[in-house]
């Protein structure tokens, strides 16, 4: 660390719409997998840190289930009030968008910006899916008359296109101070939590237009036994229809979760994982304040 440039550190909240990019950008940021994605919105539940050490700074990203207006059941509210909750004390802002998409969602999650007032980055993502560059320009201008926004950065989240311009922009931008964790940590988040969510994101693509909205995974069992590790984890449904579906006929749609997943938490945690799943049902979980708490889901997520 030189002389001239002292040690910055801070949070950085990724904000905005469902299905935006945020946790493929977070993936990006930090280099690898800790946020699961899927094509389905409302694919992120929780509040998740990715903490990325620089030379000279560390950002403890904070990734946020996308903001949306529908919320009459306990799950979408607590999605939008673990979202919104991170503006207490986060230090700048990655207010995220889709490269000419501007939605009412959009607007909404600006307005709830209105009250921020630390430095908002504007990130418009999914630029590589753009043929025709020029149309961008006036969409950019569009957006930039919004608000004063401290920069705006188009960039692809997927492809990593611009952004490491967007990382060199967030660290200027971080309170001088000494570095909140470790320098080799890169979330506070549990491997508990992260097989949990593994297990979710295949269900989520393997299902895609079945999946069951009021899914969730507990894991019931974690114990290391050296270089191997026994898991056992309830898929929650609410409905025993739903668990038709998870199952699959034959058991084959569970069977290739759990090969997946397996495959997946190796890769994660480096270690060999035995994996035992079983689908189970709590009616109406979803829409039950007491049940979410019980299923894991706290206001602060996954810190």
């Amino acid at each position: 660390m030189s002389a001239q440039s002292p040690a910055r550190a801070g949070y950085v909240a990724l904000l905005g719409r469902p299905n935006v990019g945020k946790s493929t950008l977070l993936n990006r940021l930090i280099g690898q997998k800790l946020s699961i994605t899927a094509p389905k919105p409302q694919t992120t539940r929780h509040v998740i840190l990715g903490i990325k050490t620089l030379s000279e700074a560390q950002i403890v990203y904070v990734d946020t289930p996308g903001l949306h207006r529908q919320a009459r059941r306990a799950m979408n509210r607590y999605l939008n009030r673990a979202a919104a909750s991170v503006l207490a004390y986060v230090d700048v802002v990655i207010f995220l968008i889709e490269a000419l998409r501007w939605t009412e969602e959009d607007q909404d999650v600006l307005t709830r910006l209105a009250e921020f007032a630390g430095p908002v980055l504007l990130a418009v993502n999914k630029v590589d899916r753009i043929g025709d560059k020029s149309r961008l320009l006036p969409f950019l201008a569009a957006r930039a008359r919004e608000r004063d926004f401290t920069a705006v950065v188009p960039l692809a989240g997927l492809t990593g296109d611009n952004v490491a311009a967007l990382e060199q922009l967030i660290s200027g931008l971080l309170p001088v101070g000494d570095f909140l964790f470790p320098e080799d940590q890169i979330t506070t988040a549990s491997e508990r939590f992260l097989a949990a969510e593994l297990i979710r994101e295949k269900l989520t693509r393997l299902l895609r237009e079945e999946l069951p909205y009021a899914l969730t995974v507990e894991i019931e069992r974690f114990i290391e036994e050296g270089r191997l590790l026994r898991i056992g984890a309830i898929i929650w449904v609410e409905r025993e229809t739903q668990k038709g579906i998870v199952i699959g006929q034959n058991g084959a749609t569970l069977r290739e979760v759990g090969r997946q997943s397996r495959q997946a938490m190796e890769q994660l945690f480096d270690r060999k994982v035995f994996l035992e799943t079983w689908v189970k049902v709590r009616e109406g979980w979803s829409d039950d304040e007491q049940a979410l708490r019980s299923l894991g889901y706290a206001d602060l997520g996954a810190g």
